[in-house]
């Protein structure tokens, strides 16, 4: 199985996120550093659609300025535009395998999708 994470390696969560991922047999991992290659805004359009949340519930607001600039409240076009432009905005870690895509917060999450 193929197994993409959109990881930030500062991120505890998505270490784990990673480590459950590499310690799972049988799993090929593709890791993104998404800090330094942004998804775009239809990328990550498509990743939360297939995880099943809208992207306002992808916004990272700890450490940002999401809330000060009204993104939780935003339609999705200029949530997913900010993300793009700024990807610090983006909650993490997102993994996405053939089985879907999910927010893995806490890391176990993915377990499902494994």
């Amino acid at each position: 199985m193929k197994a993409t994470i959109w990881h930030n390696p500062a991120c505890g969560t998505s270490r784990k996120t990673l480590a459950i991922l590499e310690e799972t047999p049988g799993v090929e991992v593709s890791v993104v550093e998404y800090l330094k290659t942004p998804p775009s805004a239809d990328k990550l359009a498509q990743l939360y659609r297939d995880a099943g949340m809208t992207p306002q519930a992808g916004l990272r607001l700890r450490g940002t300025d999401a809330v000060e600039r009204g993104l939780p409240d935003a339609d999705d076009a200029t949530v997913l535009a900010a993300m793009a432009a700024e990807p610090k905005l983006i909650e993490r870690p997102l993994v996405e395998t053939d089985k879907g895509v999910r927010l893995c917060r806490p890391q176990d999450v993915v377990a499902q999708i494994l």
